[in-house]
């Protein structure tokens, strides 16, 4: 079965197994992880920033970020796409007492104008404007991203009013292996970054939380309260270290395969239209009359699985197994339907 579900489906490498296997470890919880603690240690330096700190999951550095950043009654502003209120289980509302300010962008995006809109005044009966919340890539977004020149003005409007910005980095090196930009230039806009590394990086489980030391001080506190705190993590450690140091650059290789079935998808008579391909994310509306359901089911007796993403929306997501020969099996199969 061709797996194109998500990129979170990805196993080891034999060189990243074998990293693994000749990991030195110790407690993390102790920070005596020799290999955690040189994770950190690089993540910080790429982007940098002061400190970093590794957990299980994006969904848990989100979640942390949020709650260091905010008080109960404020509120966050991100857009209507954005993976912190679509799919963490409104964990901003759970951890931390926070509301969501909900911005209508494109395709995942939103401007420093929209954001200067949707500012609250501080009266009593409002919640206090606190954090902006960016992600890059956006998921729900069809793998859209943004650039410096874009992030800039929402960074220095952040700066000028007074707010916090975060980056949720679930896809970060899908789009700046399009870009060209360096995480060091991404860090210095924004005051916390999540970087995802068990997606298209392929490492089987982690993201880092990257931030000044005294935040991270502080995050470390919260991940023991979620449950996040890891013992010999530098087994999985030593996997995100591989990832980093050999499988970026091969992310263009799964951008440029969701355009290519982008492009023969758009030629077929059973989609309605393609989202904009940007990176490895490949979102498609089917034509009235066929569901999201039937189309998966007819995917699926040929051999490809993918998920729906609304009743007549399908998503794609290219990924490090997803190889060149199943890339033309995948191909043939549209073309058959």
């Amino acid at each position: 079965m061709i797996n194109l579900i998500s990129d979170t489906v990805t196993k080891p490498t034999p060189g990243m197994l074998e990293a693994m296997m000749q990991a030195e470890v110790g407690d993390d919880v102790f920070r005596e992880d020799p290999t955690v603690n040189a994770l950190e240690e690089k993540v910080a330096q790429m982007f940098g920033k002061e400190a970093a700190l590794y957990c299980p999951s994006g969904t848990m550095t989100n979640q942390i970020a949020i709650k260091v950043h905010t008080q109960p009654l404020d509120e966050v502003i991100c857009d209507e796409y954005s993976h912190i209120y679509q799919y963490e289980t409104a964990g901003y509302a759970y951890n931390s007492g926070v509301g969501i300010n909900l911005i209508k962008g494109t395709n995942g995006k939103i401007t420093a104008e929209q954001v200067a809109a949707a500012i609250k005044p501080r009266y009593d009966w409002l919640p206090i404007s606190r954090l902006v919340v960016l992600e890059n890539t956006c998921n729900k977004g069809g793998g859209s991203y943004y650039t410096l020149e874009e992030i800039r003005p929402i960074q220095e409007l952040c700066r000028e009013k007074g707010l916090a910005l975060h980056l949720d980095g679930a896809r970060l090196f899908n789009a700046l292996v399009e870009t060209g930009e360096r995480p060091q230039e991404v860090g210095a806009h924004f005051d916390s970054v999540s970087l995802c590394l068990s997606k298209g990086l392929g490492a089987p489980v982690g993201s880092v939380l990257i931030g000044r030391k005294d935040f991270i001080q502080q995050a470390r506190r919260l991940r023991k309260v979620m449950g996040g705190g890891m013992r010999q993590a530098g087994y999985l450690a030593a996997a995100c270290i591989y990832a980093l140091d050999h499988q970026v650059e091969r992310l263009r290789e799964d951008n440029e395969r969701a355009r290519r079935i982008g492009e023969v998808l758009q030629g077929l008579n059973y989609v309605e239209s393609v989202r904009p391909v940007q990176s490895n994310i490949l979102i498609f509306d089917l034509v009235e009359g066929l569901t999201a359901d039937k189309f998966l089911e007819e995917l699926k007796v040929r051999g490809v699985n993918a998920s729906a993403f609304g009743p007549q929306t399908v998503r794609f997501v290219t990924h490090l197994d997803f190889t060149e020969q199943m890339m033309d099996q995948v191909l043939a199969v549209l073309k058959q339907i």
